[in-house]
């Protein structure tokens, strides 16, 4: 059983998931992903691989799209919290250089469900972090873009760790050099 908010902010295709927690003194037990389930609510999705990654606070890693071989995702928080964010990239898209974003913590147990054609990044609010996500596809090296974080033209409301700010970030030497916006769409009709 899970509960679908689809079509967050507005973007078709990106959904937040609520799967139904059977909880009591002992602790706690749920389905994290039930294909009966996603197919009911029209989510039909056949994962390959399986990610996890702890990160620190202040981590921000992305936004990252795949450029030949693009994934669909099911990512949650399985400790700590992060803000997760998808921006639009599908080509002829209504929405297509909006963003939108959820935060996913280990007790609201929210899941985020981002389709093919989308960057995707978080940032880690808490001290600790674990993310995991499910993706359609295979890991192709050398098939990563990125967005800049900061972009001003995609212009994200990050939420800041408490007692950080921006220069306080800790980002991958790989993050800090992404395109722009405006740099991806001049490139992206050779991508």
């Amino acid at each position: 059983m899970i509960n679908v908010e689809k079509d967050v902010n507005g973007i078709e295709g990106l959904c937040i998931i609520e799967p139904k927690v059977f909880g009591d003194a002992r602790g706690y037990f749920m389905e994290t992903y039930n294909e009966n389930d996603m197919k009911a609510a029209g989510l039909d999705y056949k994962f390959v691989q399986d990610n996890q990654s702890a990160s620190s606070k202040g981590v921000l890693r992305g936004l990252h799209f795949q450029i030949h071989y693009p994934q669909d995702k099911l990512v949650r928080v399985v400790s700590g919290e992060v803000y997760d964010v998808a921006v639009d990239l599908r080509e002829g898209s209504k929405t297509f250089g909006k963003w939108a974003g959820v935060l996913l913590t280990a007790e609201n147990k929210k899941q985020f469900m981002i389709p093919k054609g989308f960057a995707h990044g978080f940032i880690v609010l808490s001290d600790h972090a674990e993310f995991c996500y499910k993706v359609t596809d295979f890991y192709h090296p050398n098939d990563e873009g990125g967005l800049m974080w900061n972009d001003p033209d995609i212009a994200v409301e990050w939420p800041m760790p408490e007692g950080m700010g921006p220069d306080d970030l800790n980002l991958s030497d790989k993050d800090k050099v992404n395109w722009s916006y405006k740099e991806y769409l001049q490139k992206r009709a050779n991508l």
